[in-house]
């Protein structure tokens, strides 16, 4: 393997272990997210699952200090390839039973599983298996190969934010616009119906959504016309006496309405249990507080 990759793969497993350990173990949403993850169905409490993901966030810790204080060990590499394998088979057993639930891997993306997760846990693998590699300290690869060390750190930086859903606005949303700039809008000029995304946009305007967003778990999952209604549905997570439960959170408003011809929406909110296909009562949606009047001239 190339010195420069086996030498430096323990400084970037180890700053990446830091970052996701420290942001699971410390993080102040740590338990909102093991809510949405399927260590509530495995675990069957959303608090054992918060108490497994933090337990998860010391022992990335741990071995984030192993490699950046002893990079030539090999046991630090062999046990971060290890934990990357137990993360690519805990995804795919995610997707298989619950595709609509978070990754969980970096305490900060609640987005539904994807092809990027599977690619962290790859990288993570590789970078295990490069780091028990190395036979150099890492600062002593930065000093005898500065130029090398710095493009590697470099590309490191890059990749790894890129695989994340976190930094999607600064990054990706510029290169959507640009595309849209270069060639040009893929809507045709007089639409026959309202795009989907444009009733998403209003629905994420509206007070429906800012008390039904607390239990609100991904993107929006599917849609569909009916009656003069569109229904938008996302998954969700809701707690009451017996724990955390999924389930489906149904909005439904004006197909043809836009934030220009209704900036005001009415919008119909239905909360439905997965599994046992009933309708959740309204008491697990956030209040919302009512807006008030504008005062009168004169």
């Amino acid at each position: 393997m190339i010195p420069v990759v086996s030498n430096l793969a323990p400084l970037v497993c180890g700053v990446l272990f830091a970052v996701t350990g420290a942001g699971k173990l410390f993080g102040p949403r740590t338990a909102q997210l093991a809510a949405n993850t399927v260590l509530v169905r495995v675990l069957g409490d959303a608090g054992r699952a918060t108490a497994a993901l933090r337990a998860l966030g010391g022992a990335e810790l741990a071995l984030a200090a192993a490699l950046l204080a002893a990079p030539t060990a090999v046991v630090p590499g062999v046990a971060t390839a290890a934990l990357g394998l137990g993360f690519t088979g805990y995804l795919w057993y995610a997707g298989a039973t619950a595709p609509e639930s978070s990754c969980g891997c970096s305490a900060r993306d609640e987005g539904p599983i994807g092809v990027r997760s599977f690619v962290r846990a790859a990288l993570v693998v590789l970078g295990g298996a490069a780091a028990a590699t190395a036979d150099t300290g890492w600062w002593s690869e930065v000093s005898r190969r500065p130029v090398a060390s710095a493009v590697f750190a470099a590309a490191a930086a890059a990749l790894v934010p890129a695989l994340g859903s976190g930094l999607d606005r600064p990054w990706l949303l510029p290169l959507r616009k640009a595309r849209i700039r270069l060639f040009g809008n893929p809507l045709p000029a007089v639409a026959e119906r309202v795009p989907v995304a444009a009733s998403v946009e209003l629905l994420e305007r509206s007070l429906a959504w800012q008390a039904a967003s607390p239990i609100v778990r991904s993107a929006l999952l599917d849609s569909w016309d009916d009656e003069g209604w569109r229904v938008l549905r996302f998954a969700g997570v809701y707690e009451d006496a017996r724990g955390a439960h999924p389930a489906s959170v149904l909005f439904a408003l004006d197909r043809a309405a836009t934030i220009d011809t209704a900036p005001d929406p009415a919008v119909r909110v239905s909360v439905i249990d997965d599994e046992t296909e009933e309708m959740v009562p309204h008491d697990v949606l956030a209040p919302v507080p009512r807006r008030a009047p504008l005062p009168m001239a004169g």
